[in-house]
């Protein structure tokens, strides 16, 4: 990739890129269609899945339906790998100039591999990186990266983008309900007390991120009562949504992702609602039937 004329750094060593000219390289729990990818320029880093001895890369060349079924039937331990290093500094050095997002450090390895890959990077090629850590999953980190090109196409510096993005981050708000939670227990995202708990009371819990990356329980609801439920967190929150984005993400539940954009966009006044299907590693956590609204 050609570089853009700029003027030389002198401490760094290389030039000082252009944030126009830039490129959003995201692990593949940040759930886009290839159309959402292309229009916010995202290029996405697939992670692993394994059930049993067999592995599947969550990319496009996964076979989704197939995926859930045989997930759905296998009865062991589901497993994920983050990416490796290398693969991340591929996609920074043929970006030049990157701003990448990953799940939240508390729940993969995908930032430390992100980080890794940064400073492969910035030593052997002139990539100039920032890694964000989303302290979210699927529709916080897509909303991460919304809100990246949405400060990029207004010509905003790189150094007031990685500042504000990271204060967006901290503000950020993440829920969700799942049908359940197995998977998370099983795979050590959730205490099992708890996730026994809520099976046995028959009740759905809303969970989200706790600030720092953690899940935490926020509420219970009723199957019938999820989208009242998440909605009125979102007053809850104290939030101003005003000319504001929110992503909403589900697994083979676009009834209920629709049903809680229409009850949102009653209420408040979100610029943009984007609802996004899940993909292997997001789908994974989510299973069957969960939603996850981020703001």
């Amino acid at each position: 990739m050609v570089l853009p004329k700029a003027e030389f750094d002198l401490q760094k060593g290389r030039p000082e890129i252009d944030s126009k000219d830039y490129t959003i390289v995201a692990d593949s729990c940040c759930d886009m269609t290839p159309e959402l990818r292309a229009r916010l320029n995202v290029v996405s880093i697939p992670l692993t899945i394994l059930l049993g001895e067999e592995m599947f890369s969550d990319d496009d060349t996964l076979d989704f339906p197939a995926f859930m079924e045989k997930m759905k039937n296998y009865t062991g331990k589901t497993t994920t790998a983050a990416p490796s290093p290398q693969l991340y500094q591929k996609a920074y050095e043929a970006a030049g100039s990157s701003f990448a997002v990953t799940l939240s450090s508390q729940l993969s390895g995908s930032y430390e591999s992100a980080e890794l890959g940064k400073k492969l990077a910035e030593k052997e090629s002139s990539a100039k990186v920032h890694v964000f850590d989303s302290k979210s999953a699927t529709a916080g980190e897509v909303l991460v990266a919304l809100e990246v090109k949405e400060m990029v196409d207004a010509g905003h510096p790189w150094d007031k983008i990685v500042s504000s993005i990271e204060d967006f981050i901290h503000s950020m708000k993440t829920y969700f309900v799942l049908e359940s939670l197995e998977n998370l227990v099983k795979n050590g995202r959730m205490n099992k007390i708890v996730g026994e708990i809520v099976t046995l009371l028959s009740i759905k819990p809303v969970l989200g991120s706790d600030g720092e990356g953690n899940i935490a329980l926020f509420g219970s609801t009723r199957k019938r009562q999820i989208a009242e439920k998440l909605a009125s967190l979102v007053q809850k929150s104290g939030r101003d949504t005003k000319g504001k984005n929110m992503v909403i993400t589900h697994c083979n539940n676009p009834s209920l992702a629709e049903k809680l954009k229409e009850v949102i966009e009653a209420r408040y006044a979100f610029k943009e609602i984007l609802i996004v299907a899940t993909r292997g590693i997001s789908s994974v956590y989510a299973n069957e039937g969960g939603i996850v609204m981020a703001f």
